[in-house]
This record gives C-alpha cells, sequence and structure tokens, in this order.
C-alpha cells in the first residue's frame, strides 16, 4: 500500500444517472486521481477508455443478489470511513489492506419514478452517510451539478476546502433524508390499511421540506420568509411561473395560493378576488373578462390591493379592466402576449402562469411544537343530495346560484355568510365571532343587490335570528347545513318570509 502522506486519491463513483459522470472522472483522472466504480459506472467509464478499478476487484466479490450488495464490504466503508490521522484507524487499514477513499460520488436509484421494495437504494444512501459522517477527510457528491465546481477547486488549490466538504456533507443528509421520506411516504400510502384498518390517518407521516423560493418578509417586514415544498407532494406552485413583477411576499403566496384553489373549483369561466386569504368577490360568467368585471364590482373597495385568479387565460380585454384597480398579483393558466405586455407596464404586479391545477394532499397546519393534518376540504357543488326543506321550491337560477355561493362559502374565513345572486358574489361576511354578524356583514355590502340572492351559510344556524338578517335584505333562498338542535326555527322562519331553505348536510368551517 502506498505512504499515507504520498499516497494518489482515489474517488469512488456509483451512479444511477451517468449524465455528466465521464468528463468528471476524466477531469479526476487528469488532476491525477485514481478511479474506483461499481457495475454499470464501471462500464462507462471503462467504454471512455478511463483507467478504473472495477468494486469487485477491490472487495474480492462480484455483485450479487441481484445487484442487491455491490459496495456493502468494509474494504470499501473501511476506506470511506477511515480517520487518518488515528493511529489505529491507520493500524486497521494496514492489517486489513484498505486504502482511504478520498471522494464518493454517489447517484441514488430514483425511488421515485417507479415507487417499489426493487428500487429502494440500500448500498447507495450507506455510501453517502459514510462519505458525508467523515466529512473531515472525505468529499461527497450526489448532484451533478456539483461536478464542475469541484474540478474547479480542486484545478486552483489543489484540494477541496474543508468548508466545502462541509457544505457537501450537509447536502448529502439532506438527499438521504429526503429519499427516506419517500419510501416511507410510500410504505404509508400502501400499507395504510394494515397500519390503521379503522381508516384513521396514519400513525407516522415523515415530512421533508425542501426550500423552494426565498420571500420578501414574512407576514411582517421584520420577520424572515420562505416557501417550502413537500417533497414527494404535487403542488401547483412547483409548475408555477412568475412572468412579471417584483419578488412574492408571503402574504402574497398565501392570497395567491387561495385564489387559484377557489377559481379552480368552477368548470365555466371564473374570476376570484381574494383580500387576506378571503375571498372579497366572485364571478362566473361566459367569458373570463365577464367575469373579472362582475368579481370586482362584488367589493371594490376590498379589491384595492387584491389578488385576482382566473381559469381562463388573461385577455387584452381583462387586462384592461384588470388595470384600473391596484393589484398585488394576478394568477391565470396563460396570458395572450398582448395581454402580458399590458400587465408588464406596472413593475409592482406580480403575474404569475399556474400550469397545474390545484394538488390533493393533505392540509397541515402548525401549532407550537405540533402540526395539525387533516384531509384537504372540497366543497361539491353536486346538489343532487341536498334537501329542500320547508314549503318553498328553489327555482333553477336559484340552484345554480346556491352551488356557486356553496363552494365560495367554504373559502371564506368562519363565520361566513356569502350572498350570490345571477352567478356573482353581491356580499361576503367572513371571520365574525357570530353567524348572524356575518350576515348582517354580507348583507351590508351587497345592499339592494341582496334582493333575490342566494345565501349560503359555512354552519348551521343556532337561532333564527341569522335567516331573519337575511330575509329582511330580501335574500330569496338559503343553503347551509342543517343539523342544529334549533333547525325547525330557522324552517319556520323561512316558510314565514316565503325563502326556500336547503339542508346540504355537510359543514365547512375554515379558521
Amino acid at each position: 500500500m502506498l505512504c499515507q502522506n504520498r499516497r494518489v486519491p482515489r474517488a469512488l463513483f456509483s451512479v444511477y444517472d451517468k449524465s455528466g459522470v465521464v468528463d468528471f472522472a476524466r477531469s479526476l483522472h487528469e488532476l491525477g486521481w485514481g478511479l474506483l466504480a461499481s457495475g454499470g459506472t464501471a462500464q462507462v467509464l471503462r467504454a471512455a477508455a478511463l483507467p478504473v478499478v472495477d468494486i469487485a476487484d477491490v472487495t474480492g466479490y462480484p455483485a450479487i443478489l441481484g445487484h442487491r450488495v455491490v459496495t456493502l464490504h468494509p474494504a470499501v466503508h473501511g476506506g470511506i470511513l477511515a480517520d487518518t490521522n488515528d493511529p489505529t484507524h491507520r493500524e486497521d487499514l494496514s492489517r486489513h489492506d484498505i486504502e482511504p477513499i478520498d471522494l464518493v460520488c454517489v447517484g441514488l436509484y430514483p425511488f421515485a419514478s417507479e415507487p417499489g421494495v426493487d428500487l429502494i437504494d440500500i448500498g447507495g444512501p450507506s455510501l453517502v452517510r459514510g462519505a458525508a459522517k467523515n466529512h473531515a477527510r472525505v468529499a461527497v457528491v450526489t448532484d451533478s451539478s456539483q461536478y464542475g465546481p469541484i474540478v474547479a477547486e480542486l484545478r486552483e488549490h489543489g484540494e477541496l476546502t474543508a468548508g466545502t466538504r462541509r457544505d457537501l456533507a450537509a447536502r448529502a443528509f439532506a438527499v438521504t433524508a429526503a429519499y427516506d421520506a419517500r419510501v416511507a411516504a410510500w410504505f404509508a400510502e400502501e400499507h395504510a390499511t394494515s397500519e390503521a384498518g379503522d381508516g384513521s390517518l396514519p400513525n407516522y407521516v415523515t415530512l421533508r421540506l425542501e426550500r423552494e423560493s426565498p420571500l420578501r418578509y414574512g407576514e411582517n417586514p421584520h420577520q424572515r420568509g420562505a416557501r417550502y415544498r413537500i417533497v414527494g407532494q404535487r403542488s401547483w406552485w412547483s409548475d408555477a411561473e412568475q412572468l412579471a413583477g417584483k419578488e412574492l411576499s408571503y402574504l402574497n403566496v398565501l392570497d395567491a395560493d387561495a385564489a387559484w384553489s377557489l377559481v379552480n373549483q368552477f368548470s365555466a369561466p371564473a374570476a376570484v378576488v381574494i383580500k387576506h386569504a378571503n375571498p372579497c368577490g366572485l364571478a362566473v360568467a361566459d367569458d373570463i373578462e365577464s367575469a373579472y368585471t362582475r368579481a370586482h364590482d362584488c367589493d371594490p373597495l376590498s379589491a384595492f390591493g387584491g389578488i385576482v385568479g382566473l381559469n381562463r387565460a388573461m385577455t387584452e380585454a381583462t387586462a384592461d379592466a384588470l388595470l384600473e384597480t391596484f393589484t398585488e398579483v394576478v394568477v391565470a393558466p396563460e396570458f395572450e402576449s398582448g395581454a402580458l405586455e399590458k400587465l408588464r407596464t406596472k413593475k409592482n404586479l406580480r403575474v404569475m402562469r399556474a400550469r397545474a391545477p390545484f394538488g390533493d394532499g393533505w392540509s397541515l397546519r402548525g401549532v407550537d411544537g405540533s402540526v395539525l393534518l387533516q384531509d384537504r376540504d372540497k366543497p361539491s357543488a353536486d346538489t343532487s343530495q341536498w334537501r329542500v326543506v320547508g314549503n318553498t321550491t328553489p327555482t333553477d337560477a336559484q340552484w345554480r346560484d346556491a352551488a356557486i355561493a356553496w363552494v365560495t362559502c367554504a373559502a371564506v374565513s368562519s363565520n361566513a355568510i356569502v350572498l350570490v345572486r345571477d352567478a356573482m358574489a353581491v356580499g361576503i361576511g367572513a371571520g365574525q365571532q357570530n353567524r348572524v354578524g356575518s350576515a348582517r356583514l354580507a348583507c351590508q355590502r351587497a345592499g339592494e343587490r341582496a334582493r333575490g340572492s342566494v345565501a349560503a351559510s359555512d354552519a348551521f344556524f343556532p337561532f333564527r335570528d341569522g335567516p331573519e338578517v337575511l330575509a329582511a335584505a330580501g335574500v330569496s333562498m338559503i343553503v347551509q347545513p342543517g343539523g342544529s338542535q334549533r333547525d325547525d326555527e330557522s324552517i319556520t322562519a323561512a316558510d314565514e318570509f316565503g325563502i326556500a331553505m336547503v339542508f346540504t348536510g355537510t359543514r365547512h368551517f375554515r379558521h
């Protein structure tokens, strides 16, 4: 074996994705490094005329068990984990004829592409973790984007700095943690029935968060903020593209998320205006320009500084209408070139193109030291299971408005009341400590537009006072979950005022 202070540094390669690995290995070889590689990676390097030693020649064993065991051997892991400054480690290396390994380049099996037992990598994570643990001496490479900077630093300094090795190790542990999280999530999903056969949520949920974009600040300028994605979970944000405007803030993200979630509940052209995570306007129409104009007209005062969501491409005419009011963010699936050109004249307007529908993952919410987890609430506009109570039967137009009001109401902070007339929200009462307060607020904002409208309540009316407020404003129909011990009082009040009442049987609190 070579003397420790004069030996040739060695790099071990074991990558599933071979992109760029030949050039990386060639650069190391030109810098005087020895090359080791396993199986398929060794074949690729050898085909490129690089002098590479196969791991099988180091361990004395061929790959066995269908390649389940290739690198799991003391001759490999001893060379990675050895502290060459420790005399006892040097004695062990000499006694067992093990040479140190100075760089480990690993690309894990692509488990996420086709989850299954055969793609659960064992040897790869072991190599990565061993090298990362011993980063004081060993560099660990886990992504092809690291190849170029590593070669550049070696050419300039002849070695990698301690800081570089530490950064590589931090990234390596993040890679193995994310990989394990994907495997754990797959097991939880595949074997949920055996773990919690009663239909409850799983006992263990492994979350891996990866920072996807910085934010200007948090809820307030003195708070730091960033958006992290849950690794392995589908999100429309990952495919979204900001086409114009300054950097998003924490509240921009919250409101844009609320806008995209709600507007995608409708199949017909729809527009929503969000303010402080609550809709202050929504409309469904035959075209997107009409939908936006009507959504804005629900509450023009609150629309100032709001976030707009569209479920159709932004047209030039819609852009002209939108630019009449100061808007923070607009989210749409596409933008006509002329519309985008006009929107870009407002430098502070963030323009977001959303390419994916809203995800179906769990809803997570943090409390001190804990996380609340639940299924995502999905209000249904299917009125076939709703039950008419009382003596008045809704008209077809009222059924249409009731469905729109019901879906919109589920997106409003409780206590929530939404008034809809002619497929347009005309009054929204949100976040009040009692339902009567929300009813009064919605009616106040609607004014004369409340006459003939349909009112939706996210939960039942515990007393008849709420329906009385709505009836006095001219509401023609009320849709609510029902289920109060005093349901009869609400039904009686509706009959007295000659308005229709429908029970959905489903509550949609949003705190």
